[in-house]
C-alpha cells in the first residue's frame, strides 16, 4: 500500500495533497504519494491515544507475538522491500537487503526483551516499610526518522516502543516513503490492533511542531540533524515532552603504525562509502600515523580510481547517488571549501550530469582547517597524518559531536588508551561496526540524548515508578 496508515486503515492525505517521489539516480518520477499536514498528524495521535490504554494492558508475551510476526513478514518479503528501498535511496541492493534483515532482527529482539522488563524490590531503612520499583509505558510516542536508513532507523524505535506497551505515530521521511509504507504493511499483516501503530507522510516542520505541542503525545524519538534536534529540544522545554535524539556525527578514525596497511586501507574506503557516506556513524576524519600515511593514501587513491557509480536495483552493486540535490550540493560545497582552505584533493569529487552522484574524493587535510569540523554526510574521505597518540586523541576529540569513533592498532595498551580517552558514545576498536541490535546506540555531546537498541533502548519508552507501602508491621 502506498498510503498513510491511520487507525488500522490505509488512507490518502485529508486534503488530498501528494508528494512527487523522485529517483535520486535518474531524477525521474517514481510515484505520487500522500503528503498530509497537521490534520493528518492530529488524527493519528488521537487514534494512538484511544488505543493506548488497551495496548498497555496486554501482556508483553501478547505483544511479542505480533512483533515476531512482523519480523517474519519482513524476512519473507526482504527482496521486494529491498528493491523499493534501493529505488528511492539509490543505495546498493546488498545494503538494502541487509538493512531490512536488521529491521526484522530488531522486531524479534524487542519482542523478547519486552518480556524482561524487570523491576526490583528495594530493602528500606524501616521495619514497617516495603518498596518496589516498576517500569510502565510512557504513552503515545512520536517517531520521526531520517531517509538514510528508512527501514532500520524507524524499526529500532517503533519495535522498542511497541514492546514497552506504547502506541506509536511514525513520520518517515518524504524522500523514502516506500520503505515507511512497507514497514506499516508488515505490522498490519502481523495483526497490530487498530490505532496502536500509525504512519503519516506529512510536511515535516508543522508536523514536528504539532508532535511537540500536542498534550496527548508524551515522547518523541527523532533521528536526524543536530540543527533540527536542537529545535525539538527548545520546543520540548515548553511542553515537557520527553525526547530521544539520535543526531549528527563527525567520527574520527585513528590508524596506528602497527596495522596491516593494505588491509586497513581497503576496509577504510568501504566503510567510508557505505550508503555513499550518508551514515551518522560514518568514519569521516581518518587520522593515519605519519609512518604509513603515504602508503595508505596511495592504496585508497588507487581503489577510488576503480570505483563505478550507477543505478542500483539488480545483481551488480554500484556506488549510488546522494539522496537529493541538496545533499549533492552540500558535498560539492564542502569540496570547494576544502580547496579554498588549502587542502589537497588527491582524486575525485566530480558530479554526474544526471542523478545526484558525486565521485568519491580523497582529501588530505590539516587539523587547523575548519571544513573538517562540519559533518560531511557524503563520499568525501578526509585523511590527516599524526605523530603521537596524545596528539591524535586531542585532535579526534576536537569536535562538537560525540557519536561514533574508531581506532586500529595491534597493541592492547594503545587500544585501551584510545578506548578510554575517545569522547564518544561508541568506540570501535579494530572494527567498523561497533553497533548491534543487542547493544546500546548512544551519542555524547551534540550527537544526541538517550539510547536506541539493546536493553537500554527498551527503557527509553518506559517510566520508572516507585511504589512504597507504609505501616506494614
Amino acid at each position: 500500500m502506498r498510503k498513510q496508515y491511520i487507525n488500522g486503515a490505509w488512507c490518502d492525505a485529508l486534503d488530498g495533497t501528494t508528494w512527487d517521489l523522485q529517483s535520486p539516480a535518474t531524477e525521474e518520477l517514481i510515484d505520487k504519494v500522500p503528503f498530509g499536514n497537521v490534520a493528518d498528524c492530529n488524527l493519528a495521535i488521537a487514534a494512538a491515544d484511544a488505543s493506548f490504554k488497551e495496548w498497555k494492558s496486554t501482556t508483553p508475551y501478547f505483544r511479542a507475538e505480533i512483533l515476531k510476526k512482523a519480523a517474519n513478514y519482513i524476512r519473507t518479503n526482504v527482496e521486494t522491500f529491498a528493491k523499493e528501498t534501493s529505488l528511492e535511496t539509490g543505495k546498493p541492493m546488498l545494503e538494502s537487503r541487509g538493512e531490512w534483515q536488521v529491521s526484522a532482527n530488531l522486531f524479534e529482539w524487542f519482542a523478547e526483551e519486552g518480556k524482561r522488563n524487570y523491576g526490583r524490590v528495594v530493602p528500606t531503612n524501616r521495619a514497617d516499610k516495603r518498596a518496589m520499583v516498576i517500569y510502565q509505558p510512557v504513552g503515545v510516542v512520536g517517531v520521526i526518522t531520517a531517509w538514510n536508513f528508512p527501514a532500520y532507523n524507524p524499526s529500532r524505535a517503533v519495535a522498542a516502543a511497541l514492546a514497552a506497551g506504547c502506541s506509536v505515530v511514525m513520520r518517515g521521511s518524504e524522500f523514502t516513503p516506500l520503505s515507511s509504507f512497507n514497514l506499516a504493511t508488515a505490522l498490519h499483516e502481523a495483526g497490530i490492533p487498530n490505532g496502536v501503530f500509525n504512519l503519516i507522510n506529512t510536511e515535516p516542520v508543522s508536523t514536528g511542531t504539532e508532535m511537540i505541542d500536542n498534550p496527548l503525545l508524551k515522547k518523541i524519538s527523532f533521528t536526524g540533524s543536530t540543527r533540527v534536534g536542537k529545535i525539538l529540544m527548545d520546543g520540548a522545554s515548553k511542553t515537557a515532552t520527553k525526547l530521544s535524539l539520535e543526531l549528527g556525527g563527525n567520527a574520527p578514525v585513528i590508524i596506528d603504525k602497527d596495522v596491516d596497511v593494505d588491509v586497513i586501507a581497503h576496509q577504510a574506503l568501504i566503510a567510508k562509502l557505505r550508503n555513499c557516506g550518508q551514515v551518522c556513524v560514518s568514519p569521516q576524519r581518518f587520522y593515519v600515523h605519519a609512518a604509513i600515511f603515504e602508503q595508505f593514501v596511495a592504496i585508497v587513491k588507487d581503489d577510488i580510481s576503480k570505483l563505478k557509480t550507477g543505478i542500483n536495483g539488480g545483481d551488480i552493486d554500484f556506488l549510488g547517488p546522494l539522496i537529493n540535490k541538496k545533499q549533492q550540493e552540500h558535498s560539492l560545497v564542502m569540496l570547494e571549501k576544502a580547496k579554498s582552505e588549502g587542502a589537497t584533493i588527491h582524486i575525485g569529487g566530480e558530479p554526474a550530469e544526471k542523478g545526484f552522484f558525486v565521485h568519491p574524493a580523497l582529501i588530505e587535510a590539516r587539523q587547523s582547517q575548519s571544513f573538517i569540523k562540519t559533518e560531511i554526510f557524503g563520499p568525501l574521505m578526509i585523511v590527516i597524518p599524526f605523530e603521537t597518540k596524545e596528539q591524535v586523541i586531542e585532535w579526534a576529540n576536537d569536535t562538537e559531536y560525540g557519536l561514533a569513533s574508531y581506532a586500529f592498532t595491534n597493541h592492547i595498551k594503545t587500544a585501551n588508551f584510545y578506548a578510554e580517552n575517545l569522547e564518544f558514545g561508541m568506540v570501535g576498536i579494530n572494527e567498523w561496526a561497533p553497533q548491534g541490535t543487542e547493544l546500546p546506540f548512544s551519542g555524547w555531546k551534540s550527537s544526541g540524548i538517550g539510547h536506541e537498541s539493546g536493553s537500554e533502548g527498551l527503557k527509553e519508552y518506559m517510566e520508572l515508578k516507585l511504589i512504597s507501602y507504609g505501616n506494614m508491621s
